[in-house]
């Protein structure tokens, strides 16, 4: 008689069962290691310097949404345009145009100033887009471009509160980006914005002799117990690919 062939057990981790109370980012290692995903509601800090793929990531947590979860989302970008940003993310299989004619996906061409006002006004505009549209993901790219609106660290502080305030008042998830110096991001020195946050998620872009290495940390999910683990990182053709193995740095 012929012996079946024993099937390998998988390196990966499963994935984790998804509940009203959490909102899966996709990439199935992040959300196992944080119960499911982002606590619903919540605001995360995504902290780390240029290059490491800050909007990569904020990028697939909106494409997952729409895509996987039927979870519109909404981007409201300070620096790249609308069509840069679309055409980027083609490379990756994920066609944003398309799902902003299906009216899942809304990109905000914003400036700092203008989110200000915004909190000034309690929504303004921004709120409209909200309720017509139906958003549960949202992510602001980039909070660190709005603190310096403000000369002192109190008043930074003062506007980080405000706009996460005004966030959690909604019923969206959301996640804002922050860029700091690789020194500030490995001795976790991301501000004052990092306490005011509900979670924070760290990504490394290690300089080693010559080569730059990629890896991601949750340092921070309130109500969440979740991965201490420093994982390594890649930025491939799929998107953020994690790995549960290997050395880090």
């Amino acid at each position: 008689m012929k012996k079946k062939t024993p099937k390998l057990k998988s390196a990966s981790v499963k994935k984790a069962k998804v509940d009203d109370d959490r909102v899966p980012l996709g990439i199935d290692i992040l959300d196992a290691g944080m119960e499911g995903g982002l606590e619903r509601n919540s605001v995360t800090l995504l902290a780390g310097s240029a290059g490491s793929g800050k909007s990569i990531f904020s990028a697939e947590f909106l494409y997952s949404g729409a895509t996987k979860y039927n979870e519109s989302g909404l981007y409201i970008c300070f620096e790249e345009k609308k069509e840069s940003f679309f055409k980027h993310m083609l490379r990756f299989g994920w066609d944003f145009d398309k799902l902003e004619k299906e009216k899942k996906i809304v990109f905000l061409e914003y400036t700092p100033e203008q989110v200000k006002k915004m909190i000034e006004e309690g929504g303004g505009t921004v709120e409209g887009i909200m309720s017509k549209y139906g958003i549960k993901r949202l992510v602001i790219d980039s909070v660190t471009a709005y603190t310096l609106l403000f000369k002192d660290e109190v008043s930074k502080k003062e506007a980080a509160l405000g706009l996460f305030e005004l966030l959690r008042a909604w019923d969206v998830t959301s996640i804002v980006t922050g860029e700091f110096d690789e020194e500030d991001i490995e001795n976790q020195r991301t501000g004052d914005v990092q306490f005011e946050a509900d979670g924070v998620i760290l990504m490394y872009f290690i300089k080693e002799q010559n080569i730059r290495k990629r890896a991601i940390e949750i340092l921070k999910m309130r109500g969440t117990k979740h991965a201490k683990k420093i994982f390594p990182m890649e930025i491939t053709t799929q998107g953020i690919e994690i790995s549960t193995s290997g050395a880090v740095f």
